[in-house]
């Protein structure tokens, strides 16, 4: 199978100067079926919250959003990057970057999308500080350049081997022609307001009708799939309450795809419904529960112990997931990043008993009823009915070692803007793709880290992150993110539960979808939606 070249070899001292380029394309999308007059509808249970990529935060910001402003880069299943807008990236040098982009590609409006656009987004990012993921992966980004009509050029302050194909998988790149004269593209709404919106994916979003649906038209220029034009001409993003009520849509025919994964109970049945499909996609995330240090019982760690002592996995997994899922070891390193996992590093064990022992060990004293002056309160979405489900498991076990949990569902907009507040005292969710190590563990645990949901601050586990951001070599990095796992694992900076692949749900009259890893990218990332065809 071929492989793109990791960007970790790209680099090996300062004066080299070779090129980063992906061993081979991946395969292209299937070419079946014809372009026609169809309407694709997608079902989903959110609003969109901004229409911005630089700042959107729900799962329909992305999803519709990502159909209008293209990525540098893709994923494939096993986290490696490969080409979207750009067809080469790398570094010449430990702090000077590049990315190569297709030429010929415009904006809806007609305007060439150049190097300019690219180098504008990454610099108006950096200066403006909006509140998305890819400020989070600018760091050690200086500035970028357009150097010609397809070439950037991105200057580092630091050596930083995850910067450029990691900037270049999450970043949306937008339009400089509207976004430089609205201002600060922190604060842009790009609602449509001004004479709607521009794009360079296969759709552009031309209806809105808040709490009811979101209406794309194809955009029939679209060089990255076969042929050139996206097969469907419409796409309409529908609201609904839950996955239930998206299910029944399904089935009877209101809806042609269900954008969010299935939960693991429906998947069986839906696999044998009639008119129904089902498609696979890797799972590069995982479902972890984050203990709030700064509030003073879980600023302890003998606490964040007795929390994941008192939760029992292998029930989660077998009654919650069906299966579907499996154990990380308690660890940050997805065992699909075989070049990292490190199986050495085990789950914590289902003890309750071992809880209450940690508990006294920390000076808290249990009541007559056993129980001890503890009480927490755990927050999750009510939009996700898996962890819905897995949170209660959570609360029980902590009553069997003497801890009280106060579940707390929440709208999930409003769950993700408390959450980034730090107003919980225990996060339960779910992080979509953890590809890259060094990254992931960056914005999941330096003090500034966008997903420090934690606040943990470990000078030692800092040194570590930093370490593995600038060594380019990957066999010289993994011991730095083993060990760097292993504290994470051992202080419980966080408790990951499980990772597992995601099932989607469509209509059988529809073929040519593509899965990519994660719920953000599923079957409706840009290239699949626009393969998709009516075709029954």
């Amino acid at each position: 199978m071929c492989r793109p070249r990791s960007a970790l070899a790209a680099v090996t001292a300062l004066a080299v100067t070779a090129v980063l380029t992906t061993a081979c394309a991946p395969s292209p999308p299937p070419a079946g079926g014809a372009v026609s007059d169809a309407t694709l509808t997608i079902a989903t249970t959110t609003d969109v919250v901004n229409y911005n990529p630089l700042i959107g935060n729900s799962r329909s910001d992305y999803w519709i959003t990502n159909l209008m402003y293209p990525h540098l880069l893709s994923i494939e299943p096993n986290g490696a990057k490969g080409p979207e807008l750009a067809e080469k990236w790398g570094y010449t040098n430990e702090t000077t970057g590049f990315y190569e982009i297709r030429s010929g590609m415009k904006w809806s409006d007609g305007q060439p999308l150049t190097a300019k656009d690219v180098a504008y987004t990454l610099n108006a990012v950096k200066h403006d500080k909006p509140a998305g993921t890819l400020y989070g992966q600018l760091a050690n980004f200086d500035s970028a350049t357009a150097v010609s009509d397809t070439r950037v050029e991105v200057k580092l302050t630091h050596p930083d081997s995850s910067l450029i194909p990691e900037v270049g998988f999450w970043g949306n790149i937008v339009p400089e022609h509207v976004f430089e004269p609205a201002g600060s593209v922190a604060k842009f709404a790009n609602d449509g307001s001004k004479g709607g919106w521009v794009s360079a994916g296969p759709y552009v979003l031309t209806g809105v009708q808040r709490g009811q649906s979101y209406t794309m038209k194809r955009v029939d220029d679209y060089p990255l799939v076969p042929g050139g034009k996206p097969k469907a001409a419409q796409i309409v993003y529908r609201v609904y309450p839950d996955v239930n009520t998206e299910i029944l849509a399904l089935k009877n025919g209101d809806v042609d795809v269900i954008a969010n994964s299935l939960p693991p109970a429906q998947v069986k049945q839906l696999q044998s419904a009639s008119g129904i499909k089902v498609a696979e996609a890797p799972g590069l995330g995982y479902a972890h529960l984050t203990y709030n240090m700064t509030k003073p019982d879980l600023a302890k760690k003998d606490v964040r112990l007795a929390l994941a002592h008192a939760v029992d996995y292998n029930a989660i997994r077998r009654v919650v997931l069906q299966g579907q899922a499996v154990s990380t070891g308690s660890s940050p390193l997805m065992p699909v990043l075989s070049a990292f996992y490190d199986k050495s590093v085990t789950e914590y064990e289902y003890n309750p008993g071992l809880s209450r022992q940690l508990l006294t060990q920390a000076g808290y004293q249990a009541d007559a009823n056993g129980n001890f002056p503890l009480s927490f309160r755990l927050i999750y979405s009510l939009q996700d009915p898996v962890t819905a489900q897995w949170a209660t498991l959570v609360k029980d076990g902590a009553a069997k070692a003497g801890v009280t949990i106060q579940l707390q569902g929440i709208e999930r907009n409003t769950y993700l803007a408390m959450t980034d507040k730090g107003d919980f005292d225990i996060y339960a969710g779910n992080f979509a793709i953890m590809d890259d190590p060094a990254t992931n563990m960056s914005l999941a645990y330096l003090p500034q880290g966008s997903i420090n949901y934690s606040y943990v601050d470990d000078p030692a586990l800092n040194a570590l992150i930093d370490k593995a951001r600038v060594t380019f070599d990957q066999a010289a990095q993994v011991p730095f993110m083993r060990d760097a796992a292993k504290l994470v694992h051992d202080n419980v900076y966080d408790n990951i539960m499980y990772t597992q692949n995601l099932y989607l749900a469509y209509r059988s009259a529809w073929s040519g979808f593509v899965a990519k890893p994660s719920e953000l990218l599923s079957i409706v990332n840009p290239i699949s939606v626009a393969s998709a065809a009516k075709t029954g």
